[in-house]
């Protein structure tokens, strides 16, 4: 028999001995019945090694299904059902793509009480872990009758890794959002802030809930956050300098409405809504509503040149108060001379501003009132925006007060939109927070001439050159040239603020609302403190020339040059010639 083209070695497993198994056309055969039972037996052995390879194999895919690949959560209540991760937050910026507000991905911890082994050594590991948890609290919510509760949300990494160490049963993790705000405070009142659960409650995060939940793209706002630093750091010196309450600010892009900074102070951390108070909360700059004082002026007298009620020219007895009813209206610096309207607005006399009024009358102060949005709330993409305080009934009273910037209250962004209006020709464009794209259609409406906002150009430039503003644009307090100028022009506010029916004397708002350049004006910048008293610097004054109009004089020298706006010489002939007041 030929040899096949193998040979199998084997044993005898009676007698232990070395065989040779025989060589068949490829086919092994053993020599006797007990390697052929071996044989058998090592088939069973075989077979059943893989089934038991396959039952395991099932196990263990199983189980890194369930514990590594799987995103469903152990079961918790209906109404607190395992969430998938939420879609990002879109982020917001400034009008440079400074990133003022961001979500990172975060864990939040919470039980299952029915899965919970031992609840008072749970709550007391836990307590351990993460100090600021109340122990009692949690021992309370780990032996509930509910199926979820929280333990503490948006976990920094630490305190996920501390706490998945602890390897409690029935405690597990969710994925959420934690809205981060990269500026702190800086932009408090503008964006405002979120929620536990990342919903919008005030400001921009408010207004735009919607739209930065299901919109990926960063929202693109007006603000510039290098000039809301200047803004911020000069008001926070004059609340300081004057020991006020509070202060505001804003700058305006006057040919585009767009808010370029917007500053109140006292403000808030929106990372530490916790900590915030209620005089912290409140905006200033939008909600607050104010007696402006002086400067109102700036619309009284264009009301006056526009309606030709009054000459330019055109001279008003001043020298003596002017009584109406029980009132008395008087100039804190009395003259014993007639005054024109240059000396009313230069001096700011309040007698003569009223008198200027009665020459228009009370029917057209409401309408032009009306025209330069002082009547109605703005139209701001913020929810804390304040409706003007408006006399009605609109007696006579009413017109004299207006004239001089009491009887009605408005907030700062109308008084800048306002002045943005008298000052570029008459065309009022209403005030944005959102960034304008270059080329965009910009509503505007016409609220006075071309020829009477030239007119008050040149005397609100008057008002910092030989008028109330003097004492803080003609000291070069900065260092810089004295023959150098940004050509800023504006109005002082003194208003003594209301308490009870009648006026607290001792107790002033300031405000300053100047513009730059006057010769081509581009930007409102408008400054306010509550509050302030007098110091030895200011010799013991508080007015507006002191307190409101220096920080905006620092203001327009540091934020000019980033704006590209070019100093000129004070004093050249043609700049000289562009101011002349015939």
């Amino acid at each position: 028999m030929s040899d096949a083209p193998f040979s199998l070695t084997g044993f005898d497993i009676a007698g232990m001995e070395r065989i040779q198994a025989p060589r068949t056309e490829g086919r092994v055969r053993l020599n006797n019945p007990s390697s052929h039972a071996l044989e058998q037996g090592r088939s069973r052995l075989v077979v059943t090694a893989a089934l038991f390879a396959l039952v395991l194999g099932a196990i263990c895919v199983r189980l890194a299904d369930t514990m590594v690949f799987s995103r469903e959560a152990p079961p918790v209540a209906e109404n607190n059902t395992a969430r998938p991760a939420p879609m990002a937050r879109a982020e917001i910026t400034d009008r440079n793509g400074v990133l003022l507000a961001t979500s990172l991905a975060t864990a939040s911890a919470y039980a299952d009480p029915k899965l919970v082994i031992d609840a008072e050594d749970a709550a007391r590991r836990l307590a351990a872990t993460l100090p600021d948890l109340d122990a009692r609290q949690v021992l309370k919510d780990l032996k509930s009758d509910k199926r979820f509760v929280w333990i503490r949300r948006n976990l920094t990494p630490r305190e996920e890794f501390e706490v998945n160490k602890l390897g409690i049963p029935g405690v597990f993790f969710q994925q959420e959002e934690h809205r981060i705000y990269p500026q702190g405070s800086l932009t408090a009142h503008l964006i405002g802030l979120t929620g536990i659960d990342n919903n919008g409650l005030m400001g921009i995060e408010q207004s735009f809930d919607k739209r930065l939940r299901d919109q990926s793209e960063p929202l693109r706002l007006s603000i510039d956050v290098r000039l809301q630093h200047i803004v911020r750091k000069e008001i926070t010196q004059a609340i300081q300098d004057f020991n006020a309450i509070g202060g505001a600010g804003l700058i305006m892009d006057i040919k585009t409405g767009e808010i370029l900074s917007m500053v109140s102070l006292p403000d808030f951390d929106p990372q530490d809504p916790g900590e915030m108070k209620d005089e912290s909360k409140f905006n200033r700059a939008t909600l607050g509503v104010y007696e402006m004082g002086s400067v109102f002026k700036i619309l009284n007298t264009a009301i006056a040149l526009e309606t030709g009620s009054v000459k330019l020219h055109e001279t008003f007895e001043t020298n003596h108060p002017l009584k109406i009813g029980r009132f008395t209206i008087h100039d804190d610096e009395p003259v014993n001379y007639w005054m024109d309207v240059v000396d009313i607005f230069r001096k700011s006399s309040n007698i003569g501003s009223a008198k200027m009024a009665e020459k228009f009358g009370i029917d057209a102060q409401r309408e032009y009132m009306g025209r330069f949005g002082m009547l109605k709330a703005p139209s701001l993409e913020i929810p804390e925006v304040g409706a003007p305080l408006v006399p009605n009934p609109w007696r006579q009273t009413t017109l004299l007060t207006v004239a001089f910037g009491h009887g009605i209250s408005v907030s700062p962004v109308q008084m800048v939109s306002a002045v943005g209006a008298v000052v570029d020709g008459g065309l009022l464009r209403p005030a944005t927070l959102l960034r304008r794209d270059p080329g965009a259609d910009i509503p505007e409406t016409r609220v006075i001439s071309p020829q009477t906002s030239t007119i008050l150009r040149k005397l609100m430039r008057l008002v910092v050159t030989e008028g109330t503003g003097k004492t803080a644009f003609m000291t070069g307090e900065l260092k810089a040239p004295d023959t150098l100028d940004y050509l800023v022009g504006g109005k002082t506010g003194t208003a003594e603020k209301v308490s009870g029916k009648g006026y607290a004397h001792k107790s002033l708002r300031t405000s300053f609302a100047g513009a730059f350049p006057m010769n081509d004006p581009r930007y409102v910048v408008f400054v306010m403190v509550d509050e302030p008293h007098g110091n030895k610097k200011s010799f013991g004054f508080a007015t507006a020339g002191w307190v409101a109009a220096p920080p905006v004089q620092r203001i327009v020298w540091q934020i000019a040059p980033l704006l590209g706006v070019k100093p000129v010489v004070r004093n050249d002939p043609e700049v000289l010639q562009a101011f002349t007041i015939n």
